[in-house]
């Protein structure tokens, strides 16, 4: 039986026999679909039946290098066993290939993420009063709601901003470039900073084309965003190491968390396929932004 047929049948199990709730369904669903986003990126063309205990094993490694989190993998870990406990109940399985897997843990060096309250906490710890404040707000907006590197993120010019198609093009690692789509938050306060606060700028030769600036109109450092991100986690007490790639994990938890397709995340972090050695299958700009708008809370939000 196809993949689609099974998670057909165990739909019903959840909702028949086990008597769960829309949003319990619903989560254990989008835990099994998960695992079939890996496959079909892969090019693993496996029923439900024939998946091995190495593939699973692969699957919890692509995961944990997109960033998601630890009690997010727990989750995902504990819904895709109980599909396989489903399969065996349904005598499709001799041996259980999840039966063994395990959350992830210390060792595995997950990474910080924050949750949603706490993006909220540190965007409200930004001082709009000083000239500055709108390019912070800025910046945060567009390293949480597009899970730029740092590195992308200093080196944004304002040419490799479509405002009207809603993307941005990142140059990533070995000067790839990729298509990012713009979350309706980072879209809006990027307007708000070029318009209110660059504007006024006067700017360093060879900055002209360069989104964020120092105070000075010179190119923004590195350096500076990560001052910039520290002094604004602690403003808002949050007891946790913050980095800007803190928000990029979090940007890329926060989308699987709420539904979204891996392959779409693994693009829009430009990472390449860590199981095989060809390039990450590309989306369709239509694709990836209807992730983004439909999944990141900063668009949800208005």
């Amino acid at each position: 039986m196809s993949w689609k047929t099974w998670i057909k049948a165990y739909k019903a199990y959840l909702q028949l026999e086990r008597s769960l709730s829309k949003n319990s369904v619903s989560a254990y669903l989008h835990d099994v679909k998960k695992l079939l986003q890996y496959l079909d990126a892969s090019g693993i063309n496996k029923e439900p039946r024939d998946v091995s205990r190495a593939d699973l094993d692969h699957f919890l490694t692509w995961i944990t290098e997109l960033g998601v989190s630890a009690n997010t993998q727990a989750r995902i870990i504990s819904g895709i066993r109980a599909f396989y406990v489903f399969l065996q109940t349904e005598n499709e399985l001799a041996e259980n290939p999840a039966h063994h897997i395990s959350p992830p843990t210390v060792a595995r060096k997950i990474p910080e993420v924050l949750n949603e309250k706490e993006i909220e906490s540190i965007i409200r710890s930004i001082d709009l009063s000083k000239p500055e404040g709108q390019r912070n707000r800025a910046i945060i907006e567009t390293l949480y709601g597009c899970g730029l590197r740092v590195s992308e993120l200093v080196s944004l010019k304002i040419s490799r901003l479509y405002f009207d198609e809603g993307f941005l093009m990142a140059e990533g690692k070995g000067n790839k470039e990729r298509i990012v789509p713009l979350s309706g938050q980072a879209l809006k306060h990027i307007h708000i900073y070029l318009d209110d606060y660059r504007v006024h700028l006067k700017v360093a030769a060879g900055s002209g084309d360069i989104l964020f600036l120092s105070r000075r109109g010179s190119h923004l450092s590195r350096g500076m965003v990560f001052y910039i991100v520290k002094n604004l986690a602690e403003a808002a007490g949050i007891n946790k190491t913050v980095s800007p790639h803190t928000f990029r994990h979090s940007f890329a938890t926060h989308l699987v968390e709420n539904g979204a397709d891996l392959r779409a995340v693994q693009d829009m972090l430009g990472h390449e396929s860590i199981t095989t050695t060809e390039i990450y299958t590309h989306m369709s700009r239509e694709y990836l932004r209807d992730n983004i708008m439909k999944y990141h809370p900063r668009t949800r939000k208005g």
